[in-house]
């Protein structure tokens, strides 16, 4: 069994964000799979289903994107989960648009989403799949680059990034972390 995270900010004025790629991807992979994320549980909203013969529990924090990590650890304690089970999705700076990053441990970086799990789950041993979003020109504007509303363009470019997630997620869950790893990086 494993646990999907997405990372992202419940309201919809975040939505087709930067910052709400990992939301994203859930609602790919649930509409794919026909799984009903609509259950709210632990400060998330979730759904259960099979992906590649795995249960899975697919998750989005409805915590804001800083506290993403006090829905997890429920979810983590309450399915008894190792955190080699919980895959955490999320936009990365530091990533070029539409390029994805599958790693299977690391800290948190700047992301303030990752900083809260690490802190919740007092660990940095579970998977992640990074989705590149890029970096603003001006440095000084990254809050509104990542919640900012994205133009036509460069909304294709994210959306080939969240299909290669989508891909990645299936390829762990089949195969397991390394080939993903050496398929997608």
């Amino acid at each position: 069994m494993y646990l999907i995270v997405g990372l992202g900010n419940p309201e919809s004025d975040y939505s087709n964000t930067r910052h709400n790629m990992g939301f994203d991807v859930i609602n790919k992979l649930a509409e794919k799979y026909h799984i009903d994320v609509k259950k709210n549980k632990f400060e998330g909203l979730y759904g259960t289903g099979i992906i590649n013969d795995e249960k899975v529990v697919l998750i989005k924090p409805q915590t804001y994107m800083n506290l993403s990590g006090e829905c997890v650890i429920k979810f983590k304690e309450f399915y008894k989960m190792e955190d080699e089970n919980i895959i955490v999705i999320y936009d990365d700076m530091d990533v070029e648009p539409g390029k994805i990053k599958v790693r299977k441990k690391g800290g948190p970086g700047t992301h303030n989403g990752m900083k809260s799990l690490v802190h919740h789950l007092k660990e940095e041993n579970f998977p992640r799949i990074r989705i590149g979003i890029g970096k603003p020109e001006n440095k000084d504007n990254m809050i509104e680059y990542v919640i900012g509303h994205i133009t036509k363009e460069e909304m294709e470019i994210l959306e080939e990034g969240k299909n290669i997630a989508v891909k990645a997620v299936e390829e762990i869950l089949k195969n397991g972390i390394d080939i993903s790893m050496n398929k997608f990086n």
